[in-house]
Formats: structure tokens, C-alpha cells, sequence
């Protein structure tokens, strides 16, 4: 393989946007895979029973279907095919009809009472123009090309979630729909820069319908890796780099792994000071995860739940804020925040006929092994009453257990750290090139860079246009 010009260290969705990027522009890569299959967290598998497809990982893609790059690919000629729910959320509560988040603005905002006026002025403004404010979103710090648009979307994404929504919002109903799209982001609640996540979630909801991958999540890294292929690009499965002298000779190595692993197997290469840099990375609250087999669909209050690929379940703004605080903390919640997804509610052969799959997890202190399968069955038997009896067989996944699938999950972190005020722009080390390292062939395209976690390969693609320069 001397005639490389670039490897990448791991196949997750940014190791192989990096490494398409690289090849579309003529660059001859190799991508190193640890595991026996590439896609890093776009992995599906019978984790239960036969027949039981599940997604170990990713699940429901907005970012995915949105994202400037992915756009630009023919994935579609390569197997992938998205599949839109009704709705994107369904937010249930312990009075009343769930709250449900669908494309429409208006349709949504007659869900939120005297609320909903409030609504619309709120997000109005960026979902007209959705396209020209997520290029820039998701990008490194740099000077927007819609300026004006991101310096108005900023003033509101800077702001705590409750802060924002306990200003705009006078109702339980927008509160709790804001707070459950803002626990995406990981961080306390009142945090500055967690109205962020709300505000993007909710703003996606009204661009696309949260769709999933038919098939499974598998498919989306199947694609790519057949689209990688076919440009000339290698993938070496089943191989795991523990140093630079494990790789061939290239032009450039991008990193698509957190900061420590980059620090392990480049050490030699990078000096004293960066690596420390690299070893105060914060990663923050890691996850815990179960799969299910049910004997039917999930049997929810509220049956409109079921139009949604996504059920938030936490109940009310301060429940929600209480559970990702103690989170943050290192305390396990005794009513967590539960994410729920239902792909089999519209992808009918992840499951034999006439029984589902289900898919759920809650935020957990950093490197914790605590089982937390009871509270998040309690809180889902909370709304849908009779969910415990239809369960056939259960899989779960603790914070060690995830990072032995992969190391990237510190902790069982896995958007790649805290995205907070002082690691969004600045991950995984304040540079003028994130992507960089102070080794000039040496650079980092994971989810530890801008714009973050997600499956949307933004970093990768950054990424490789940082090497282009190098190659």
C-alpha cells in the first residue's frame, strides 16, 4: 500500500465522508477498521431474537437526510432508502393528549394551546430558510455565508433550554416538546447553549419528518462504504491501530476516534503540550441502552404516539431539566429522561409480521454500569400501561459495554463530548483548524470536532478538505 495518499483510522459515518471527500478528489485512501464491518454506531443486528433487527446505535437520522454533505452523495443508487413517519416526536404527558411535533408549523402549534402564536414566532424565521442556516450550523467556526440569519439564530441557541422556553413559552405543553428536543444535547438544562439542541430538533422537525433507514442503520454505512468502493478507496476491517508504524506510508492520517485514542497511537508524533490538551477533553454523560423484542406495538396512552419515529419521554420541563442535571452530576435519576425510538412502527421487516421491536435509552454518569433497565421500563409503562406485558425478550447496553463496542463511546459517551461554550467550536483543542494537529499529516475528522455528535459526516467532510491542502 505505499501508493496511498491518506488513511483513516476508523469507518464511522465521518471516517467515511472523510474518506469519500479525499476520493472524489482524487486521492487514493485506506480506511482502517478495528471491528469486522465498518459504520462505527450505524450498525444493525439481531441483538434479542431471530428476526429482531436492531440498530445498536443510531437510530432516527434527521441530520442524516439534511445534511449539506450526505446531499451531495448518490446514496441512494447504493441501497439506501429513507423511510418518514407521520410525525417526528410524540412527547406524551400524565394530563392530556400527547404533545406531537410534525412537519407542519401550524399543525404542531394548534397542539400547544395559548401557546402556539408564540410558537410560530419563535421558529418561523429559520425554517423558511432551513437550508442556508444548517450549512452554516453545521460547520466550524468560521464567518457564515447568511450572517445576519446565524447571528438571530445564535442569540436564541445561546441561552439556557429553560431559560428560552420559560421566557416564550407559558404552558406545560411547549415547555416539555422544547425541554425533550434540548435533552439531545447532553448538557444541564439550564446550562447556556443546551436551547441549541431545541432549537435545531424542533427546527428540523418542520423541514423533514425524523426518518429511518430501511433496513436499519446499517444500510447508511453500507451505502457509503459501497460508494467508497466505488470511487477506488480501501477498507481494511478486523485490524486495530495501536501505533503510526500499524499504518502504511500517506500523505495524511485522519483521526476518526476520540482525542485519546488520536493521543495513544500518535504520542511519538505530537508534542507534550497538545497531548495535554488532548487529555482534559471532556467527554461527558455516557448512555444506557435497551433493546426489546415486543409482541406487538407499544400500547401508549395516546395512540397518535405511534405516528411519531420518536417518543420523548420525561414528562414536564422540570422533570426533564431534574434528570439530565443529576446526569451531569454523576447521579442516576429515579424517573429518567427516556429517548425512545419505534422503527418498526413504519419499517415492517425489522421484525417478524405482526410484532415489533423497541428501542430506548436514558443519559447515565460517565462510565457507568448501573442497570437502569427498571426505571426506563417504569417510566415507558408510565404512558403506555401494559408495555412490561408485551415484552418477549430484552438486550441491554451499559456505558462499558459501549465502549467496548467502540472505544470512540468513552465512557459511554456517544456524541463524541460536551458540546458546551467551551468545547463546541474549540473540540477537541482550541485551533485555528480544528481538524489539524500540531504534526502536519496528522489530523482528526471524528465527532470530537465540529459541529459534534450526530450522523451527518459534516466532520469527516471538513476534515478532508483540511488534508486536501496537505495532499
Amino acid at each position: 500500500m505505499n501508493d496511498v495518499d491518506a488513511v483513516i483510522i476508523g469507518s464511522g459515518p465521518n471516517g467515511l465522508a472523510a474518506a469519500i471527500e479525499l476520493a472524489r478528489n482524487g486521492a487514493k485512501v485506506a480506511v482502517f477498521e478495528a471491528a469486522t464491518t465498518p459504520g462505527g454506531g450505524l450498525r444493525t443486528a439481531e441483538l434479542t431474537l431471530p428476526g429482531f433487527h436492531h440498530d445498536f446505535c443510531s437510530a432516527v437520522h434527521p441530520m442524516g437526510v439534511l445534511s449539506p454533505y450526505f446531499k451531495k452523495l448518490p446514496l441512494e443508487q447504493y441501497g439506501l432508502k429513507w423511510i418518514f413517519p407521520e410525525a417526528s416526536v410524540a412527547h406524551p404527558l400524565d394530563d392530556g393528549a400527547a404533545v406531537l411535533l410534525t412537519r407542519s408549523l401550524k399543525e404542531t402549534a394548534l397542539g400547544l394551546g395559548n401557546d402556539a402564536e408564540s410558537y410560530v414566532r419563535l421558529l418561523r424565521p429559520f425554517v423558511t430558510k432551513a437550508e442556508a442556516l444548517l450549512e452554516d450550523a453545521l460547520a466550524p467556526l468560521t464567518i457564515p455565508k447568511s450572517p445576519f440569519l446565524m447571528a438571530r439564530f445564535g442569540m436564541k441557541a445561546i441561552r439556557s433550554a429553560t431559560g428560552l422556553a420559560n421566557s416564550i413559552f407559558k404552558e406545560t405543553r411547549a415547555k416539555a416538546l422544547f425541554a425533550g428536543c434540548a435533552a439531545h444535547s447532553i448538557l444541564p438544562l439550564e446550562k447556556p447553549l443546551s436551547a441549541a439542541l431545541g432549537m435545531m430538533f424542533t427546527l428540523t422537525g418542520h423541514v423533514t419528518d425524523w426518518p429511518v433507514a430501511a433496513g436499519g442503520s446499517q444500510y447508511i454505512a453500507d451505502a457509503l462504504t459501497s460508494y467508497l468502493r466505488e470511487l477506488g478507496g480501501d477498507i481494511i476491517t478486523s485490524t486495530r491501530v495501536t501505533s503510526m508504524k500499524d499504518l502504511p506510508p500517506a500523505k495524511a492520517y485522519l483521526f476518526d476516534t476520540d482525542p485519546l485514542q488520536l493521543m495513544r497511537i500518535a504520542s511519538d508524533r505530537l508534542p507534550n503540550g497538545y497531548v495535554k490538551r488532548l487529555q482534559r477533553y471532556h467527554f461527558g454523560p455516557g448512555a444506557f441502552k435497551v433493546d426489546w423484542a415486543l409482541d406487538g406495538p407499544i400500547p401508549w396512552k395516546d395512540p397518535n404516539c405511534l405516528k411519531a419515529s420518536t417518543v420523548h419521554i420525561g414528562g414536564t420541563i422540570d422533570e426533564i431539566a431534574s434528570s439530565e442535571r443529576d446526569a451531569w452530576y454523576g447521579r442516576h435519576h429515579e424517573k429518567p429522561f427516556v429517548l425512545l425510538c419505534q422503527q418498526s412502527q413504519f419499517d415492517t421487516g425489522r421484525a417478524p409480521e405482526g410484532k415489533h421491536t423497541g428501542y430506548a435509552y436514558c443519559h447515565v454518569p460517565n462510565g457507568s454500569d448501573v442497570d437502569r433497565t427498571e426505571a426506563i421500563e417504569n417510566q415507558i409503562e408510565r404512558f403506555a400501561p401494559g408495555f412490561k406485558d408485551i415484552i418477549l425478550k430484552r438486550h441491554t447496553t451499559g456505558g462499558r459495554a459501549f465502549s467496548n463496542y467502540n472505544p470512540n463511546y468513552v465512557g459511554g459517551a456517544i456524541t463524541g463530548g460536551v458540546a458546551d461554550l467551551t468545547q463546541l467550536f474549540t473540540r477537541p483543542v482550541a485551533r485555528f483548524d480544528p481538524y489539524s494537529t500540531p504534526d502536519p499529516k496528522i489530523f482528526i475528522c471524528s465527532a470530537s470536532t465540529p459541529p459534534g455528535g450526530g450522523v451527518h459526516g459534516m466532520c469527516g467532510y471538513y476534515a478532508a478538505k483540511s488534508a486536501l491542502k496537505r495532499i
